[in-house]
């Protein structure tokens, strides 16, 4: 594509937003239910065409953790299916009425949620972010344009398909969804100037991708920034239930940004605690990196360094640390974090509490796995992306977070003296 194309298909994006602003709640949800059939009848296709992607991955050696993200199987396909009918039968948070006013002078101010405009989705590896990003900006009529990873291009464009068709005959606007099908990477930099055109950026992949379109872009920038995610095992927990929270947090799907990263143990429960619990995530292949207080308890371990507390590993590895009370485990999170998912596990109520007022992290749980930082485990159908940010949005990016307001003010005369 050249630049000029890009220009033109942003122009299209932003034409067809406002037609599907336009759209009222019932139309969206049956082109939203239209979709979801449009996904289950493609699923033998995007699974011919996920096949290819997966060979490819493998064949150049791409890391597990990847190749996890981007394997699709019938499963799979029909949870995103799934999730488009969840989203379908949502509110529609498009033009709800939030505040109203009257003033002393007879003007009533009324503050209505609107679409966004034109949100551009930058991503990689994972093809069911295509189903769910256009599945929540469709119901919040915003008008989206996806440019997925080379990893994952052929998976992206058949599920993209399968949804375009169905969308369109159920009376979708043109170009109210666009997928960029050309790879070069160049073009992202093309689209990140695109100011006027374009209204919202979020990208999701590694760090990398987020650090070089936040510099590069003129458009403002949503980031899901990577998920150093912890589980603090605090003196009163129970141990039994600790146990649990900690294996589902690391390993029942690594590769995520919810899974746990960090796990920080009360020096008071460690000796309990920590023979049982590492002795089990060896079991499952986990790979375990300890403080030196970690390493005198359980031996044979190998020893954590300064990198290993900021480290996402999205893998079975995790880090390791007894602290002294819950104020060096809130100090550790602070420091080493990335404001995503953090957990306590206690039945102590006066623990909990201060956890959860002084962890400033999107999410912060107590006696529960960070895995259910996600979109549809928050009720929210699905997820455009998990906000480590503290303007507009923070956590799972649902409905509501792809609104913004506008002020409608009824008069009957007024001037301003």
């Amino acid at each position: 594509m050249k630049r000029e194309d890009i220009k033109k298909l942003c122009r299209r994006a932003k034409a067809g937003s406002r037609k599907l602003a336009l759209l009222d709640s019932e139309t969206k949800s049956r082109i939203l239910i239209a979709m979801s059939k449009g996904l289950i009848r493609g699923l033998p296709t995007i699974l011919k065409e996920n096949e290819k992607d997966v060979a490819s991955a493998r064949k150049r050696s791409l890391p597990g953790a990847l190749i996890d993200r981007l394997t699709l199987n019938p499963s799979r396909i029909r949870s995103m299916a799934d999730s488009l009918l969840k989203i379908a039968a949502l509110k529609d948070p498009v033009g709800e009425v939030t505040e109203t006013v009257k003033r002393p002078n007879g003007l009533i101010i009324k503050k209505v949620k609107v679409p966004i405009g034109v949100i551009l989705i930058i991503y990689e590896s994972r093809p069911n972010v295509t189903s769910d990003c256009i599945g929540l900006c469709l119901k919040s009529g915003n008008s989206v344009i996806l440019r997925g990873g080379s990893e994952a291009i052929r998976s992206n464009i058949a599920i993209f398909d399968a949804l375009n068709r169905a969308a369109l005959r159920r009376g979708l606007p043109e170009d109210a969804m666009t997928m960029i099908k050309d790879t070069d990477r160049k073009l992202v930099n093309e689209l990140l100037k695109q100011e006027g055109l374009i209204d919202l950026v979020m990208p999701r992949g590694g760090e990398s991708l987020i650090r070089e379109v936040s510099a590069n872009s003129r458009i403002p920038v949503i980031k899901h920034y990577k998920g150093v995610c912890h589980t603090y095992i605090d003196k009163d927990a129970d141990l039994k239930m600790a146990e649990d929270i900690a294996f589902n947090a690391k390993v029942q799907r690594p590769g995520v940004c919810n899974a746990m990263e960090t796990m920080l143990v009360h020096k008071d429960a460690s000796r309990d605690f920590l023979p049982v619990m590492i002795e089990r995530f060896k079991h499952a292949g986990v790979e375990i990196r300890g403080c030196p207080k970690t390493r005198k308890i359980v031996k044979g371990i190998l020893a954590a360094r300064e990198d290993d507390w900021y480290a996402e590993y999205l893998d079975l590895i995790l880090s390791v640390k007894v602290v002294e009370d819950i104020d060096e485990a809130i100090e550790h999170i602070m420091r080493y974090g990335s404001y995503h998912s953090d957990t306590i596990v206690t039945d102590n109520e006066a623990a909990a509490s201060k956890f959860l007022k002084e962890v400033d992290s999107a999410c912060v749980y107590v006696n529960a796995s960070t895995r259910f930082t996600d979109g549809g485990e928050f009720g929210k159908g699905a997820e455009i992306g998990i906000s480590t940010d503290k303007i507009h949005a923070r956590g799972p990016m649902g409905l509501e977070e792809l609104t913004s307001y506008k002020y409608l003010v009824y008069g009957n005369g007024q001037i301003r003296k």
